[in-house]
């Protein structure tokens, strides 16, 4: 019944800048800590950025000071800017949220389907 819908993935130089987007959808009744993972080849999911409900955000040491994450809470979404992109940052970003819907009692990690960063010349 929910839903994360993620966006902004793509091709882009070094140096260059992407803005992921996604979307929670479906029945909700309560939407707290929203982020973003990513997963490179070989090797491990990994945290990039989240925020909390009150707008309190936490960041890799790695993308620290390049990445910005943000949130509207009343269209649900999480966004993050990316700028400085470099070859490391090619993964797969998933969108993810905890939450609490109408169809179960407590609360759980919703994901989406992940989108696609590659940053190559």
């Amino acid at each position: 019944q929910v839903q994360l819908v993620e966006s902004g993935g793509g091709l882009v130089q070094p140096g260059g800048s992407l803005r992921l987007s996604c979307a929670a959808s479906g029945s909700i009744t309560s939407l707290d800590t929203m982020g973003w993972y990513r997963q490179a080849p070989g090797k491990q999911r990994e945290l990039v950025a989240d925020i909390s409900s009150g707008g309190s955000t936490n960041y890799a040491d790695s993308v620290k000071g390049r990445f910005t994450i943000s949130r509207d809470n009343a269209k649900r979404t999480v966004s993050m800017q990316m700028v400085s992109l470099k070859p490391e940052d090619t993964a797969v970003y998933y969108c993810y949220a905890y939450l609490r819907s109408s169809v179960t009692p407590w609360w759980g990690n919703y994901w989406g389907q992940g989108t696609q960063v590659t940053v190559s010349s």
